[in-house]
């Protein structure tokens, strides 16, 4: 890699860092660069997703007291979501490189429709909120079983949770990306633990489908991985992780999503050219 190659590496690790534990799709910002850069598609995926591993534990820590509150529902989420790890990392690992080549296109798309709906999905989230809001205790005695209420949100995992945070972690475990926008919309409309709850909760397992990815990638297709690809992005994702996301606070909503489709957009144009090519 050239020095300019580092430089633009690096500053797409921070980012991705800072925005992967706002709210996640951080890969739309590292993916599209490093295909850009003429990484194969498969390397420049598996690179990633070792790479980012640093910033997801970052953004773990930073919500380290939410983590404590919801240990029951990680005791049930998580293993589910290292399975569909390894099942989705287990596809990228044994379908032929042409096969991913063909899909990548789609996935991407499929990452960026999640940015741009991004916003009505929080919309369907906050009316499933305010809709438990009120079917709760309304009569004038239940003052104290209210402010119980308060501090101990509703939360449910039904066998449909898990099965779609399964699914996420399938697609994860193959792509990638925007994983941690699905899994916020999954809890917010199926757990509804509270935002910063299920910020936390999205922040590690999205950790652990990086990590058992990373892991079957070692073992299993060690030779295609770009080593300095992962230090740079790990380095620069953990700063941005530990900076949280300040940067991307700092943006206006619209705008980093805008950037981000942008940059989404051109990993598109690039793969399609490639094929067609």
């Amino acid at each position: 890699m050239s020095l300019l190659d580092v430089v633009l590496i690096a500053l797409a690790g921070l980012w991705a860092g800072g925005i992967n534990v706002v709210v996640g799709s951080g890969t739309l910002v590292t993916f599209p660069v490093l295909v850009a850069l003429g990484f194969p598609p498969v390397t420049a995926t598996m690179s990633n997703a070792m790479g980012l591993i640093a910033g997801n534990a970052s953004g773990v820590i930073a919500y380290r007291r939410e983590l404590k509150t919801v240990r029951r529902e990680l005791a049930v989420l998580a293993p589910a979501s290292l399975l569909g790890g390894i099942a989705g990392s287990s596809l990228l690992l044994h379908l032929p490189e042409s096969v991913f080549g063909y899909v990548a296109p789609f996935l991407t798309l499929v990452a960026i429709l999640c940015v741009v709906f991004q916003p009505r999905l929080a919309r369907i989230v906050a009316a499933r909120r305010e809709e438990a809001a009120q079917s709760g205790p309304t009569a004038e005695g239940s003052a104290v079983q209210g402010e119980a209420s308060a501090r101990k949100p509703r939360r449910r995992v039904t066998p449909l949770t898990v099965l779609l945070v399964f699914l996420t972690g399938v697609y994860g475990g193959y792509f990638v990306a925007a994983q941690g926008v699905l899994l916020m919309g999954i809890l917010g409309i199926f757990l509804m633990a509270g935002i910063q709850r299920e910020n936390a909760l999205k922040n590690l397992l999205v950790m652990l489908v990086n990590l058992v990815a990373a892991v079957s990638y070692v073992l299993l297709a060690f030779d295609r991985i770009n080593w300095w690809v992962v230090l740079v992005i790990a380095v620069s994702s953990f700063a941005g992780g530990t900076l949280g996301g300040k940067i991307a606070r700092r943006l206006k909503p619209v705008v980093l999503r805008g950037i981000i489709v942008a940059l989404g957009v051109v990993a598109l144009a690039v793969m399609i050219g490639k094929l067609v090519a």
